[in-house]
C-alpha cells in the first residue's frame, strides 16, 4: 500500500469518525497514522507538514508553501470526497481548498485536488461520456496551469498515448504535470480496459504510483467495483481492510444523503 491509499483510507475514516468532512479531523488522523508509522513513501512537503502536526501544529498552518507546495500531495488522497461534498459550491470548495492546505498551502495544489473531485463525480455519473472528462473538468477549474494544460491534452486523440505526454511536457509530481496526465489517461476507460488503463498510466513514467493512483480513481468512479479486475483485486495488499473502510464511508455518505454537502457538525 502507498502513501496515496494510505492518506486516502486515513481521510475516510476521519470522514466516518467525524460523520463529514472536518478538516481538523482528517489532520489529526493524518498526525496518528505518522506517529504510527503507517504512512512510507511520502513527499517532502507532506512530510514536512506531518512532522509538523504531529509536533503540535494547526492544521490550517501546517502545510508546506511556496512553488514547491505545489505538489499532487492533497490530489492524491482527495477523490473520496467526491461522494462527501459539492464541488460547485461555497461551501464545498472551501472545504477542499481547506482540507489540501492541510499539506499543501498552494493554489495550484488546491486546483489538482478539485481536479480530481469534480473528475471522479463525472466518471462515477451513470452513463458519463469518458471522452469529454478534459473539457467538462477544465470548465469546473478556476485559472491555473491545471486548467491550462487540461486544455491542451483535450485536444488530443486517441493516437497520442500517456507515454508521449509526459515524454513531451512532464510527469513530474508537479500537480500541473501528473493530475492532467492522469485525466488523459482516465478518459480511456471504456475504449480500453481498466488494466490498460492502469499500465498506460504508469507507463508515462515519473511519478509513476501517483499518475496510477489518479488514473484508478478515475477509471474506478467509471466502471464501478464490478468493473475492476478481479485477478488484480486478488493481489491486493490489505484487501479486507480497504474494503471494511470502505463499507464504512460509503454508509455515513448514504446517510447523509449523497448530493448534500456535509461539513461536519
Amino acid at each position: 500500500m502507498t502513501d496515496d491509499t494510505q492518506l486516502t483510507l486515513a481521510t475516510c475514516e476521519a470522514v466516518v469518525a467525524a460523520g463529514g468532512v472536518d478538516p481538523a479531523a482528517i489532520a489529526a488522523r493524518f498526525a496518528a497514522w505518522f506517529a504510527e508509522g503507517r504512512l512510507r513513501g511520502l513527499g517532502a512537503s507532506t512530510t514536512k507538514a506531518l512532522r509538523d502536526l504531529a509536533a503540535g501544529a494547526h492544521w490550517a498552518l501546517s502545510g508546506a508553501k511556496g512553488e514547491r507546495a505545489a505538489g499532487n500531495g492533497a490530489a492524491m488522497r482527495i477523490a473520496p470526497l467526491a461522494f462527501a461534498l459539492d464541488p460547485t459550491g461555497e461551501v464545498g470548495r472551501r472545504l477542499l481548498r481547506d482540507v489540501s492546505r492541510i499539506t499543501h498551502h498552494h493554489d495550484e495544489a488546491y486546483v489538482g485536488a478539485l481536479a480530481v473531485v469534480v473528475a471522479v463525480r463525472l466518471a462515477s455519473a451513470p452513463g458519463y461520456a469518458m471522452a469529454g472528462l478534459l473539457d467538462d473538468v477544465g470548465a469546473a477549474l478556476p485559472d491555473s496551469r491545471v486548467r491550462d494544460r487540461l486544455a491542451k491534452y483535450a485536444g488530443f486523440g486517441d493516437d497520442v498515448d500517456p507515454g508521449q505526454i509526459g515524454e513531451t511536457w512532464g510527469n513530474s509530481g508537479f500537480v500541473a504535470d501528473s493530475v492532467p496526465l492522469a485525466l488523459f489517461a482516465a478518459r480511456a476507460i471504456g475504449r480500453r480496459s481498466f488494466f490498460q488503463v492502469i499500465g498506460n498510466a504508469v507507463g508515462a513514467g515519473g511519478d509513476t504510483d501517483t499518475i496510477g493512483s489518479l488514473a484508478g480513481q478515475v477509471a474506478g468512479a467509471a466502471v464501478g467495483l464490478s468493473g475492476l479486475p478481479e485477478d488484480l483485486l486478488e493481489r491486493l495488499r490489505d484487501r479486507e481492510e480497504i474494503a471494511a473502510t470502505a463499507r464504512q464511508f460509503a454508509g455515513v455518505v448514504a446517510a447523509a444523503g449523497q448530493d448534500r454537502l456535509r461539513p461536519a457538525p
